[in-house]
This record gives structure tokens, sequence and C-alpha cells, in this order.
């Protein structure tokens, strides 16, 4: 048995998110949980609410809230919609949690200690109206590029230009609209990544297995241009970690917050902190190779803009430590899912969001289609056309169709138990090695995490199993031989039992109908095959489910596209 720790990346706090983050980096996240699980491993899946920075701020300001209110409402918000998805966390933590505010705190002070962080003084915009420096996306302005009169101090959304507040014609404060600027100097703390360049290219280029995609964006950062850059770690925000060393005070910096991509992965290991507390469980286990997380695995997952930060900065803090954390062994990071001819859009409400999805459909219909397309080499499209067709062909006609024919067929001639007679013959014994060969390669597939080609093989699976009904006849055999087609349907039986087994990562809620119908809890891995298919006994009583898989009509899909073709309400 494995100890395998897994991480997603945070969630944003500022609203729900859309389906393209949430197969970004999340939903593969929990399919590599769940099969983890279901070997026989022992498995800690965390994830949290990233609740600090310049958008968390805005984003209570506009729903008239307190920050901390707004956070711990989303918080809430996010995390039910989360365990509506069927995403297993272990624990769905807070970045703003007390735990690490500790954390943070302890490696500030430990890098310090180490002269990995100097002071430096810049110049940056204050508010006369409001009382405070502006982070550059408080300040809005009009883009001297192409005129868009919304632009913000880091960049024009409309052009998507990188600019500086200075750039912006008749720049005013985001918060409240004042015009009235001015430039003043502020000092902040910088991270000195450059000193750590030589140990990050070493331990990058350890990491033989990783994504070609997750290496090369690494490389690029670190040596292109004038290489890795120190970064700065803190910000002049109300709302954030206090700027300390250790539990002491920093002279120079009151007032400061630590830089959310400072603090937000650190809340990877306070999660873990975070639910020892609230289980009893011992988290340093899992995160401090000098308490035995020595030979825990730890994978990460996350879209490709997150890649910079835990490839670099966050494994800059660890190695700077100085101290024996538990590092990523793997970091699975993934493209973008576009939106039916263009981007997911939070800002416009352009694309379906994780609410919306499942207002209109069950989960696992959403699973299935954003994992069986996960854009894993490239960028990869969502349309309603190729959603209404994977749905309908794959989950409607090959699984729903193959659950429902064979137990109303049993039902009809057998009644509701599985059939006592005959034996597995020849046709039996071949359909039992064929799927022996491709449940391994499943295996291969889910253990390397690639996630598309583990939903082909488990479409393959199931039409494996159409295909032997569809060749088998038990209908037609009932006729001559009623012994032979009682075999042939407590094959389809178990098939349905096996089917429930190795699709519970893709489609967890379809996967217990399943069992329940059968009238068992016996979710074993099918090790050996041929025992799997006579895991449930003669005699054994059954039910049949209602549909599994309602098809998705041509009606449903004119209205869906055209309901979110806009801007969300």
């Amino acid at each position: 048995m494995a100890r395998i720790l897994i991480t997603s990346a945070l969630p944003y706090i500022n609203g729900i998110k859309h389906l393209g983050n949430l197969v970004g980096s999340q939903l593969p996240a929990d399919l590599f949980a769940r099969y983890m699980r279901a070997r026989g491993n022992e498995v800690l899946f965390l994830c949290a609410t990233d609740e600090h920075g310049t958008p968390a701020e805005l984003a209570a300001a506009k729903a008239g809230q307190p920050v901390a209110e707004y956070c711990a409402q989303m918080h809430t918000v996010q995390a039910d919609i989360a365990n509506r998805f069927g995403l297993s966390f272990d624990h769905f933590g807070r970045s703003s949690s007390p735990q690490n505010h500790r954390l943070t705190q302890h490696f500030a002070g430990v890098l310090a200690e180490r002269g990995l962080i100097r002071e430096v003084s810049e110049k940056q915009v204050y508010s006369n109206a409001d009382g405070r420096f502006l982070p550059d996306r408080y300040i809005e302005g009009t883009c001297p590029n192409c005129g868009y009169d919304r632009a913000r101090g880091d960049q024009c959304e409309n052009c998507t230009k990188q600019l500086d507040p200075t750039d912006l014609i008749e720049p005013r404060s985001a918060v409240s609209g004042s015009t009235d600027l001015e430039v003043r100097e502020t000092k902040h703390l910088y991270l000195r990544q450059s000193e750590l360049k030589g140990d990050l290219d070493k331990w990058i280029d350890s990491k033989t297995d990783w994504p070609i995609l997750t290496t090369s964006i690494a490389k690029k950062w670190l040596h292109d241009g004038d290489g890795l850059q120190d970064r700065g770690i803190t910000r002049d925000l109300d709302w954030g970690i206090a700027v300390k060393r250790g539990d002491q005070d920093w002279p120079g910096m009151e007032g400061k917050v630590f830089y959310v991509w400072f603090d937000a992965p650190i809340e990877y290991i306070a999660c873990a902190a975070e639910w020892a507390e609230a289980t009893g469980n011992d988290w340093e286990r899992w995160w401090r190779t000098d308490k035995g997380a020595g030979d825990v695995h730890y994978v990460q997952f996350m879209g490709k803009d997150n890649v910079p930060f835990h490839t670099l900065s966050f494994p800059a803090t660890i190695l700077g430590s100085g101290e024996p954390w538990k590092m990523v062994d793997h970091l699975k990071s993934f493209n973008y899912l576009n939106y039916d001819g263009g981007q997911f859009s939070t800002s416009q409400g352009r694309g379906v969001f994780m609410d919306q999805a499942l207002a209109i459909l069950p989960s696992d219909f959403w699973r299935w289609w954003l994992l069986s397309h996960v854009p894993e080499s490239s960028d990869s499209e969502f349309t309603w056309e190729n959603f209404q067709q994977s749905v309908n062909k794959d989950l409607a006609d090959v699984l729903g169709n193959f659950v429902s024919r064979i137990t109303k067929f049993c039902r009809s001639k057998f009644g509701e138990s599985v059939p006592e007679g005959g034996g597995y013959g020849e046709q039996e014994n071949a359909l039992i090695a064929d799927l022996a060969i491709r449940i391994r390669a499943y295996e291969g597939h889910m253990a390397d995490m690639e996630v598309r080609k583990s939903a082909q093989d488990l479409r393959a699976i199931w039409v494996a199993g159409n295909e032997y009904l569809q060749s088998a006849a038990p209908w037609a055999t009932f006729k001559t031989d009623p012994d032979r087609a009682a075999a042939q349907v407590r094959l389809g039986l178990n098939l349905i039992r096996l089917y429930a087994v190795l699709s519970a990562p893709f489609i967890p809620d379809t996967s217990s109908r399943m069992l329940q119908a059968m009238n068992t809890t016996d979710a074993s891995w099918p090790d050996d095959v041929a025992a799997a298919l006579s895991t449930l006994p003669a005699g054994q009583a059954f039910s049949v489910p209602d549909v599994l898989f309602a098809k998705i009509t041509d009606e449903q899909r004119e209205e869906w596209e055209n309901r979110f073709s806009g801007t969300r309400a």
C-alpha cells in the first residue's frame, strides 16, 4: 500500500468557478484520488479556497460585505458545489485559516534568517481619498494602446497589453472612483529566488516523468530573458496575513500583508494541519520528511497558468527554508478548456458555471464529458453539440443501455434475482480474457494520470459488454436453452457490478446506483477478472434501476446554447 498526497490548485474565492476551472485541476485530481483509494492506497486529498489579495477585497466591496464575511460565505458556497460535483476532498480548507497564518509567518522568518529576503523601496500609487496605497489592479483608466476606458493598472483586458499604472490615461481608484492619486515611495519584501536558481534547475531536471508542458514552462521562466527574478512577497492591503517574522513584528512592515502568491501554496501544508485538527490525525507524517513523509508520493494538479508558481516560487520557499518539508514528486498540468468558439469568462459570465451545470443535469454527465475531453496535450473546446453527442452515445447508448437491457430481460424471464443454471463457456471465457487485457491497460493509464486514454479504455470496456450481449443474444438462447441463457444473464449482471467498480472514479454517483441496483456493497477491485465476474451468486436479489442517463434532446441543446452564450445573471 502506497501513501499518496494529492493537492489541487486552490480555487479563488471571488465567486463560483466555471467548468474550465473545474477541469483544469480539481476534477482530474479527484479522479486520481478515487482511483488510488480504490486500489487500496492511503490517500490524503487536499484543497482550499484562496482568499487573499486584491480580487477578494473588490468582490466583497461589490457585494457590500466585509471581506472576512464575504470569504466565509463564499467558502461555504464553493464547498457545497464541490461536494455536489462529487469532489472527494479529505479536507477543503481556507487560506485565511489560523494554521496558514502561522505557517506563512514561520516560512518568512526562516527565509529571512537565511538571508533570502531583502527590502526594496518602490514607487506606488497612493489614493488620498481612500487613504491607502493601491495595488495595480485597484487602479483603472483608459488604455493608451486601444482606448478601452476600464483598463487596469497591470493589464488592459480588452487588448491584453501589459501596463503600469502610470501608463493609464485619467487613472482612478477602483475602490472609490477618486482621481486624487499620487505616486509615493513604499517598502516591500522580496524573496531572493535568483539565489536559488541552481537548486531549482537541478530539482526540475530530476523530474524526468513530468509532462512536457510543466517542464517547458518552468525552464522558460528559469532561463529566458534575464532568467529567474526575485519576487515581491508583500502588499499594501488590509486583508491578508500580517507581515511578521515568525511570531515577531517586522519593523518597517507595519500594516502590510503577505502577497497572495506567497501564502496560497503554503496553504497546502496548512490545509493538512486544519484536517488534522478536525480529525485527530497527524499531518506532519504527510509533510515532514523527518516525521514519516519520506515515503509519501506527492502529486499536484493545476492549470498551466499556475505552473510557474508551483515549479519555482513555492519550491523556492521550501528549498530556501532549509527544513525537511516534502516536495512535489509529480506535477500534472493542463491546458485551457475553451467555450464554444471563444473563452470561458468569469467577468463576462460567458460559459457554464458549476452551479448552473448542476441545475440542468446531474454531476456525472459533466464529469464524464470533462474528463474524457480534458485538455492534456493541447487546449480543448466545449461545444453543446459535442456534449450532447458524447452523453448520448457514451453514457446513454453504451453504459445505460447495457444496464437497462440485461436487468429488464432478466426480470422478464427469470425474475429479480441472479438466475441459476448453466456455466460460462467459450464465449464468456473469451470476454473475460479480453476484459483482463483492457482493464490492465486502464490501470496503467490511470496510474500514469493519462486521463483521456483512461476514459477511452473505460468506454472500450463498456463496449465489450455490449458486444458480448449482442452476440450472445440471451433472448434468443432462452427459447432453446434456458440454462445457457441463465449463465449469459448471470455474467451480464456481474458485468454491471464490475462496471460500477471500474467507473466509480469517473461517475461516482452512477456507480453507487449500479451497486445498489445489484444489491451489493462489494466494490473490490477486479485483480482477477474471472473471479470478479462470479461475485454475484445465483439467487441474489437485484432491482431494475431507473434510466441511468436520459438522452439530451436537440431542443434542450439549443435552449442551453442560447442561455449560456452571454452574461451570467
